[in-house]
């Protein structure tokens, strides 16, 4: 039986769960060019996890890995059982290799080839994954200036060159942990209010169509 992406995600989510314990699991977030599958944050490191189901082909992995590389710790290709003979060929020593297959009544999974430390990642990719309240959190914690007025970019970059990086990597773990998508308007709506206080805030007429 040929597995879709859809029938490996939520049997892979439990395995993650289990295989490394205290975990949160975001689904397709962007990075660079490519979206991340399966974003996997753990307590003071973030693996990227890519899917080739047996319907996918390796067209896109090329380009996929290079984004991957420069924005997690550790970085996973799952692959359906077609795909898992020739999987070690299409992504860097670096990269572990996880095979899903239907098995008698279930689906089973397990680990082809463990990750190790990924040697390409650029920090100043990976605290773009943080929302800009998050990153001023992290400024707040280690008693960095707001650098009000200043872009993003430039407040990643002082955040990157300041802070030792381990600490840098517990502390985008713990924003991650901790993020709450029904908060995060308000929040975002806060922050800008905090930096720019003497920004006027016009509502918008409502317009009405004639019927």
């Amino acid at each position: 039986m040929k597995l879709l992406d859809k029938d490996i995600r939520e049997p892979l989510f439990d395995y993650l769960e289990t295989e490394f314990g205290k975990v949160r699991i975001f689904e397709e977030k962007n990075m660079g060019d490519s979206r991340a599958d399966i974003v996997m944050v753990m307590p003071n490191k973030v693996a990227g996890i890519e899917i080739k189901s047996d319907a996918d082909s390796y067209t896109r992995l090329k380009s996929q890995v290079k984004d991957y590389d420069l924005f997690f710790d550790y970085n996973y290709l799952v692959v359906g059982s077609t795909h898992a003979k020739s999987a070690c060929d299409h992504v860097p020593e670096h990269w572990g290799i996880i095979s899903v297959e239907y098995l008698e009544d279930r689906v089973d999974i397990y680990k082809l080839r463990d990750a190790s430390k990924n040697p390409n990642l650029d920090m100043f990719k990976k605290v773009r994954l943080l929302w800009r309240p998050e990153i001023a959190h992290i400024q707040s914690v280690c008693g960095l200036p707001a650098y009000k007025g200043k872009s993003k970019d430039f407040v990643r970059q002082v955040i990157v060159e300041r802070i030792d990086g381990d600490k840098l990597n517990e502390l985008i773990s713990y924003e991650l942990f901790e993020r709450d998508y029904s908060t995060i308007a308000e929040e975002i709506k806060a922050y800008r209010q905090l930096q720019n206080p003497n920004k006027i805030v016009r509502k918008k007429k409502k317009r009405y169509r004639r019927r």
